[in-house]
């Protein structure tokens, strides 16, 4: 049986093997596969590690072949190269891992591959460079479709003018400006018809879909507002705690915000048996034994991953929904449990933790924070800014401690920042009100005021005299 370590190790050489051998076949010079794997090995060995981390590499390996093989194909049939797809890729990968430097390497090892397929082209090599790094600028962070178009346009111009740099601006053959426009402005249109199947196939999501997502007439988040809306409150809260928490730590602020709206899914099926929902005079857990009470409770993690996967749900959502709780313990049923316990009884605090597992990326894990800080503060008896800041440090402090942020890249910096975002945004929701006194009422405001006398009193009229 072939062991884990051992698979892991074919996914990462494999994809360098592939480039290796295809280049070779296609007859590039063995420098350009050598140069792929001086690249490769540099970033594999660089701190951040973000091709496995945020990529992975068979992902980049099938973005890079689809450059190769167009660029091939247009080359041995003697087109102009003026009809490769520069732009394509550096937008694709800058789109589907929401960062520029997976797209800043794709654009340098295309640039140099199809380069040295046009006989070792400078000129097509610059061009290459300066668009697709343009390209990169352009579309980060890009969340509508027209965004895409516009870059496209812009790609378009900025090709036209450094093709006309490269000629010296003597304009021999105007038609071939028309094509690089023509060209970046078609790349733009393209990315946004092919952009689905890659998110489908790379088991992402990007800004565009995100926001789709975000609407609420989603049938999901549809289906919470009249079955669960106390929890569809908590989660609007949980995902605006979770977004202002990630830009303060430069973690992916959007992506938590939905994945917050859709972290609590699976109380979809029993909602009467979760507090948010439940009326304040009874509790549907009052009379049912605390092991099965967290068995409810805990299964809502479950359920909330086949909802994900039943509507179709990306699974970095469904991260989310399984990673919001880590393995902490269902705390007050244990006691629960404890205070019901008799002397032959045993109770195990691994029975009474949720299956995990923990957050492994630092929106998960800022979503897990936030939805404990919040439901906790939410039970508060007349809070205040103290109280509420008391809390929130508490909690983090616990489930820090508690190893549920293990996995992630929190740091102890971020924790404070994130606790500071906590504290201010809770503090303007959960503070206690004024109590306005009610105007008093007494008989003498119905009364008609009385007369003054016309007539002098005796007194007055011995004053007088």
């Amino acid at each position: 049986m072939i062991k884990q370590g051992a698979i892991n190790k074919i996914k990462i050489i494999l994809p360098v093997f592939l480039v290796y051998v295809v280049s070779f076949i296609l007859g590039i010079n063995l420098v350009v596969p050598t140069f792929l794997l001086l690249l490769f090995f540099y970033f594999r060995k660089s701190p951040k590690e973000f091709l496995v981390r945020k990529a992975g590499l068979l992902n980049l390996t099938l973005l890079f072949m689809i450059i190769l093989s167009v660029s091939y194909f247009i080359i041995s049939n003697g087109w102009t190269v003026l009809y490769i797809p520069f732009s394509l890729v550096p937008m694709l990968a800058t789109i589907l891992f929401s960062g520029l430097e997976v797209s800043l390497l794709l654009t340098l090892i295309s640039a140099v591959v199809v380069s040295a397929l046009a006989n070792n082209s400078f000129y097509l090599a610059l061009l290459f460079l300066i668009s697709g790094i343009s390209a990169s600028i352009l579309v980060e962070n890009a969340r509508r479709r027209v965004a895409i178009i516009q870059a496209g346009f812009f790609i378009g111009v900025i090709q036209a003018l450094v093709l006309l740099l490269i000629d010296g601006f003597v304009i021999v053959h105007p038609a071939k400006y028309l094509t690089v426009f023509l060209n970046g402005l078609s790349c733009g249109i393209i990315v946004i018809g092919i952009l689905p199947v890659f998110e489908y196939l790379f088991r992402t999501v990007t800004n565009i879909s995100l926001l789709e997502l975000s609407d609420f007439n989603h049938p999901l988040l549809q289906r919470m507002i009249i079955e669960a809306p106390g929890t569809y409150h908590h989660s609007l809260v949980v995902g605006n705690l979770s977004e202002a928490a990630c830009r303060a730590v430069g973690a992916h602020a959007l992506l938590a915000r939905v994945g917050a709206y859709y972290h609590d899914i699976g109380k979809l099926s029993k909602p009467d048996y979760f507090s948010e929902n439940q009326s304040l005079s009874s509790s549907r857990h009052d009379n049912l034994a605390p092991t099965m009470s967290k068995m409810i409770i805990m299964n809502h993690v479950k359920e909330g991953a086949e909802l994900a996967r039943k509507y179709k749900l990306s699974p970095r959502l469904e991260d989310f929904i399984s990673q919001h709780h880590g393995n902490s313990l269902v705390y007050y049923f244990y006691r629960r449990a404890l205070e019901g316990l008799e002397d032959d009884q045993e109770i195990r605090e691994e029975g009474f933790r949720y299956p995990g597992p923990k957050p492994n990326t630092k929106e998960t894990a800022i979503v897990l924070l936030a939805d404990s800080v919040e439901a906790a503060t939410r039970a508060l008896k007349e809070p205040d800014s103290e109280k509420i800041s008391d809390l929130v440090h508490k909690i983090i402090n616990n489930k820090f401690i508690d190893g549920q942020l293990d996995e992630c890249d929190l740091t102890l910096k971020d924790l404070e920042r994130i606790s500071a975002v906590f504290i201010h945004i809770l503090g303007g929701i959960y503070h206690s009100r004024v109590n306005y006194p009610e105007e008093a009422k007494s008989e003498n405001n119905h009364k008609k005021p009385a007369k003054e006398d016309s007539h002098p009193s005796d007194k007055d009229k011995k004053n007088n005299s």
